[in-house]
């Protein structure tokens, strides 16, 4: 009897216990919502709109939608990660666009000053001289007062002046500080760019006696655009792209052959080259997250790899037909 009454006191503290752990993670997901940094409106709406559908999937305990909430929540965090990435940049190239306005109006002031207030000087010594003059004995002391007046005026802008372009110097200075933050967050999608096929013949042709190539056949991003749609296929291509240069040296030039075709120039050796290459067949082919209307699905991808090194003296043109063979063009 004891016994069973320790086994039921045990089951309902684990009950107890996956409640609260649903209810945790219910709240991390809506508070994720809650606090999203605003971006545009659809684009933050949109966002809290899916993580909201989600809470309320895994509110009800089925053990497929928790399953399935661990890749969505992430490819969520990710996808919105990637437009406030783009909001940043769109953001750095505004600040960008009113320091230079502010350094024009800088030059701009300081190109007028000295002319207007030369002019005005001279002005005031044109002023004095005359009132010192014999005929101008009746009207000497209002005279000399209007160009006290005067004087005390162009101080007085003079003053206004420096203190409006210490000011501009101040702002212009806290713009680029801005700038500097935000090209640091703007790198997020960086490493998702390739060189397109003219420049990566150039960059062949221009390499120096001994290199090796990484040559990637990869299918699945059609399919992903048929079967999904291209917003899917986009994704994809981001996905494998940032674990292609994951899976390189940090020197190798990569670049976009065709639209499932990829080449890599490394300083590899032959046999780290082999080793690289048999590690991305078995590790970039596969399912990947993507979303799609918020819900995670699973588009896969198939990568053939092959490695070419270059011979000594072997000309570039001869290069460029090997790959051409790999590739069937």
């Amino acid at each position: 009897m004891i016994s069973i009454r320790e086994s039921v006191a045990e089951l309902e503290r684990c009950h107890r216990l996956r409640e609260a752990t649903l209810e945790c993670y219910v709240a991390a997901i809506r508070n994720v919502a809650f606090y999203a940094i605003e971006l545009e409106e659809d684009v933050t709406a949109r966002h809290r709109k899916y993580l909201e559908e989600m809470a309320a999937e895994v509110a009800g305990g089925k053990e497929e939608s928790l399953a399935e909430s661990r890749s969505s929540f992430r490819a969520l965090l990710r996808e919105y990660r990637n437009k406030a990435s783009a909001f940043i940049s769109g953001l750095r190239e505004d600040l960008s666009e009113s320091a230079r306005a502010l350094e024009e109006i800088m030059s701009t002031l300081a190109e007028s000053e000295g002319d207007h207030e030369g002019q005005i000087r001279g002005a005031l010594a044109r002023l004095r001289e005359i009132s010192g003059s014999p005929g101008c004995a009746p009207v000497r002391g209002a005279l000399l007062s209007v160009a006290e007046t005067i004087q005390a005026g162009v101080d007085e802008i003079r003053k206004q002046h420096q203190l409006t372009v210490s000011q501009f110097q101040v702002e212009i200075q806290m713009l680029h500080k801005r700038i500097d933050g935000l090209e640091s967050a703007a790198m997020l999608d960086s490493l998702s760019k390739f060189f397109n096929r003219p420049e990566m013949e150039e960059r062949i042709r221009a390499a120096g006696e001994w290199f090796t190539l990484v040559l990637l056949r990869v299918s699945g991003f059609q399919t992903a655009a048929r079967q999904f749609d291209p917003a899917v296929a986009a994704e994809l291509a981001g996905a494998f792209a940032r674990r292609l240069h994951n899976s390189l040296p940090a020197d190798a030039v990569i670049g976009r052959w065709s639209e499932e075709q990829f080449v890599a120039k490394t300083a590899l050796s032959k046999p780290e080259a082999m080793s690289a290459a048999r590690w991305i067949s078995e590790n970039l082919s596969g399912s990947y997250a993507c979303l799609r209307q918020g819900k995670t699905v699973r588009p896969a991808l198939q990568v053939n790899v092959t490695v070419l090194d270059r011979n000594a003296g072997e000309p570039p043109d001869k290069i460029l037909a090997h790959i051409a063979s790999f590739f069937g063009v």
